[in-house]
């Protein structure tokens, strides 16, 4: 396949339900011939991702709220107009310190639009999705990430 011109607009796109968790995907590996992936993430308070690592770089840009983000044995809190690079392999989480939006980039794409396909569920509004009284599939998460070349690990204390 031949990477195509993106042109999207505003909630236009495959969005998912992710982690309590709003993803809406910006260009898809698909579309970049696999050499990016575009994701902004609408996340309350407290819902981020496991600690896990990815094949490729992934580069972060904080729009909206706060996040505190552990990349390999550093934490460092971001703020809107922060930004994060994170090499291929490093260990990473971050934790939404209020409702944060962010603007992920993951280089190249590796099908981490499908990871979130899997894992997620389609959206059925451009909105954060309900509260869930159950809490994440951790092992389900794992197992799927691998898949996608991705480790992840257990949170401290689950």
């Amino acid at each position: 396949m031949t990477a195509t011109v993106v042109a999207r607009k505003p909630a236009v796109g495959d969005a998912y339900w992710v982690l309590g968790g709003l993803y809406e995907i910006k260009v898809t590996s698909e579309e970049s011939d696999d050499q990016l992936v575009v994701v902004q993430m609408t996340m309350p308070e407290g819902m981020g991702p496991p600690p896990h690592t990815h094949p490729g770089a992934e580069a972060v840009y904080v729009l909206d709220g706060t996040i505190r983000y552990h990349i390999g044995d550093e934490t460092v809190e971001g703020e809107p107009g922060s930004f994060f690079y994170v090499p291929a392999g490093t260990w990473e989480n971050f934790e939404p310190l209020s409702t944060v939006r962010v603007l992920v980039e993951y280089m190249p794409g590796g099908n981490i639009d499908k990871f979130f396909a899997e894992v997620g569920e389609p959206a059925r509004t451009r909105d954060l999705p309900p509260a869930s009284e159950a809490p994440p599939d951790i092992d389900r998460l794992i197992s799927v990430a691998a898949r996608y070349g991705m480790e992840m690990r257990r949170p401290e204390g689950m």
